[in-house]
């Protein structure tokens, strides 16, 4: 139930656990900072894996705090099956996702991200941990550092990787696709490699080195999903592993950054609306760590370091929102911070990144994306306006000074990289063979207006040729919770059912991140109500403007949005003819009344306290979907959970499933004959992951769900998927 940028952000997507009801994987998903490790983005056709050197993102930091979110595999070794096929349906799904994810073709090339140090390119080659000479990248030839068979884990993969900055050791943590469990190995690097040592369930690590020129590697420890206490150790001669400080308070979580320039190690203490960061000295790691600023109730804030600066992205003052203030680093408390840059009303941060003369910060500002150039030498501000058709960022490590790469991406169009090059000025997209959906479908930017005025913004995806837009199927993605924004990132499954002739909705309701913190504030707490006003104002919204009808309707969540989807089911279940979820909050009550849970105590600002708030108590009644079910018709639903899941326990789940099949047998029986009861199934997977992504199985029995409960033909979205493999 409970969850957690290359850049500032993304840090967390990669340093924190997951901590959902999301991905992210944050990873604010999000601060992935390219560090002294010169890391590049590299293309590998045919090659499939995740960002081994990911640094979290200024904007992870914020946004990936514990909560409940998606696995923060945003990409994943594709592995071979030996088994066979369910059926031919799966078989044919499979296929031409293995297609798409390995298209040699220019426009579904999968980006793989890998980290140079020294002379020497670091990433996971099968199951080994490898490098090459960065000469012979594109070769086979590379040598071999570790056998991640040698841990005896089912399918493991490298989630991340740190070099120590004289390059005696690397280490990596490794984890597999069923469960959040980690362990970091330590591997000394020489003509024989071999594994130092291991410590099981790191959440985030970075190396320094001391004024001896010994590597210092310091790391957090998860336990429960809680992530609290900091470990200090070295290797070789002089070997210790000594705990560094460890947070009192169950409400925070605790993760580690290392700046960009890699001058400060930064230990980030915060909860969900609360922060305290501390600075180790990069080049004096065994002194005390100097306080930035006390904890302050609902202040924000996350630490980059530029030439004797510290730049600090926080909420503090009017407005509430994002800004950036800058102070010098041996003064760093919050009386010192002067304003920097401020953004615009209604706007995200998604990231920064900062370069020598420059700072780059990736913004939303209603619901579209932008790029922001501050220089640092005369504060000059350029503001750049991304194409229409993006709806998200992927950001890439990067250590060139004098450019600034990223990719854009949307749910139906595979990711597209775009560079930033300081010296013209000028922002250069990646030339080649233009993806056919820019011409065979339209992307749509509308408003809601909800019950009390506000305007809420959507999404919306269809085919350009499509007629009589009333007799489309829809398929309605929502979440609303923790200041995150709907996962927007390319899928394969999106893309074939809008080119099947559906229409795509994205509802960027009030609890949320899209359009800034207040957003998310007001869709939280006591306004949790606020959410579901506005998923029920997009919809009928959608209907009133001629997209689709009720009985063509459908919605789909999972984790934390599966409360406004089970609390709209509730309240409006004529609005929709089908659901999906996914590993779904739906106990809010129960849940957060049972302090026992992982994440119960680092919930409590989301959610409330019910336990010892009458007030909240009372109010979460109003919503709660297992509480509000009774004797009615609901759509029919599709629900899928997973076995050992922590964050949302699968108890919760049955319970809701059986009573919800109760209330809908009893509405049955006093409905007549010709009454057609939804159905309702509970598909339980094994393993003790949150949000398995990229399961073929899954993701084909929820669309053959879907079409089956609309009437569709279900061999139509299986042609129109053959259609990919001709490419």
């Amino acid at each position: 139930m409970h969850q957690k940028s290359k850049l500032f952000f993304q840090a967390l997507k990669y340093s924190i656990p997951h901590l959902g009801k999301c991905m992210q994987k944050p990873h604010l998903n999000h601060c992935n900072f390219a560090d002294h490790y010169y890391s590049r983005i590299k293309l590998k056709k045919y090659h499939l894996t995740k960002c081994l050197q990911n640094k979290p993102k200024i904007s992870e930091l914020a946004r990936n705090i514990p909560s409940r979110s998606f696995s923060c595999k945003d990409f994943l070794p594709i592995k071979k099956e030996n088994e066979k096929s369910l059926s031919e349906n799966m078989d044919a799904f499979e296929k031409v996702r293995t297609k798409l994810e390995t298209q040699p073709q220019e426009e579904y090339e999968i980006i793989n991200a890998e980290v140079k140090h020294g002379g020497f390119v670091y990433y996971q080659e099968g199951c080994c941990l490898v490098r090459s000479k960065d000469e012979e990248a594109d070769n086979d030839n590379y040598e071999v550092l570790f056998n991640l068979e040698e841990l005896k884990l089912d399918q493991p993969f490298i989630d991340c990787i740190r070099v120590a900055p004289d390059e005696k050791y690397v280490a990596a943590k490794i984890r597999t696709e069923d469960s959040e469990a980690s362990t970091c190995i330590i591997v000394k690097l020489s003509d024989q490699p071999v594994m130092e040592a291991s410590f099981p369930n790191v959440s985030s690590f970075e190396w320094v080195k001391d004024e001896e020129d010994e590597d210092v590697l310091f790391y957090t420890f998860q336990r429960n999903l809680r992530c609290h206490d900091v470990y200090r150790a070295t290797f070789g001669e002089n070997k210790r592993n000594e705990r560094f400080y460890t947070e009192k308070d169950p409400s925070y979580f605790v993760f580690l950054y290392l700046t960009k320039d890699s001058r400060f190690l930064t230990i980030n203490i915060m909860n969900k609306t609360t922060s305290e960061v501390w600075l180790i000295d990069g080049l004096s790691p065994w002194d005390p760590p100097v306080l930035i600023q006390k904890r302050i109730h609902g202040v924000l804030y996350y630490v980059e370091h530029r030439e004797d600066e510290l730049y600090i992205l926080t909420n503090v003052g009017e407005p509430t929102e994002f800004k950036l203030m800058r102070t010098a680093a041996d003064t760093p408390a919050i009386m010192n911070w002067d304003l920097f840059f401020t953004m615009k009303r209604n706007t995200k941060v998604v990231d920064l990144d900062m370069f020598k003369d420059h700072c780059v910060l990736f913004l939303k500002h209603s619901n579209l994306l932008y790029v922001n150039v501050i220089g640092l030498a005369d504060d000059s501000v350029r503001s750049l306006k991304l194409p229409p058709w993006a709806c998200g960022f992927i950001m890439d490590t990067n250590s060139d000074p004098e450019n600034c790469p990223f990719q854009l991406c949307s749910p139906i169009r595979p990711p597209k990289y775009y560079t930033y090059k300081f010296a013209e000025g000028k922002l250069f997209e990646e030339t080649g063979h233009e993806d056919p959906i820019t011409k065979t479908s339209r992307v749509l930017r509308l408003e809601a207006k909800s019950k009390d005025g506000k305007l809420v913004p959507m999404t919306v995806f269809h085919k350009t040729d499509s007629e009589d837009l009333q007799k489309k199927p829809l398929l309605v993605h929502v979440y609303g919770a923790y200041g995150m924004d709907l996962k927007m990132n390319f899928r394969p499954e999106r893309r074939v059912l809008v080119d099947d002739g559906w229409i795509l909705a994205y509802c960027h309701v009030r609890g949320g991140g899209e359009l800034g913190l207040q957003w998310h504030a007001d869709g939280r707490l006591t306004k949790k109500l606020n959410g579901l006003a506005d998923l029920e104002a997009c919809i009928k919204t959608l209907h009133g403007q001629g997209f689709s009808q009720p009985s063509l309707t459908t919605l789909t969540a999972f984790s934390a949005g599966g409360v406004l989807v089970g609390a709209l089911c509730n309240s409006n279940p004529e609005l929709l003819r089908a659901v999906t979820l996914e590993a779904p909050f739906l106990d809010v009550l129960n849940t957060m009344m049972d302090t026992t849970l992982p994440l119960t105590l680092e919930e409590l600002e989301e959610w409330g306290n019910p336990s010892s708030d009458e007030k909240h108590k009372n109010y979460i009644k109003r919503y709660c979907p297992y509480q509000n079910i009774k004797p009615q018709h609901y759509p029919s639903m599709h629900i899928t959970a997973y076995e050992n899941d922590e964050r949302v326990p699968l108890e919760g789940i049955v319970n809701y499933t059986e009573k919800l099949k109760e209330a809908t047998a009893e509405h049955a029986k006093d409905s007549g004959e010709g009454y057609q009861a939804p159905n309702i199934i509970l598909d339980i997977q094994p393993g003790g992951n949150h949000v398995i992504e990229d399961s073929h199985k899954k993701i084909t029995a929820q669309i053959k769900f879907l079409y089956e409960e609309l009437g569709l033909d279900s061999t139509s979205v299986f042609e129109n998927l053959k259609k990919y493999l001709k490419f």
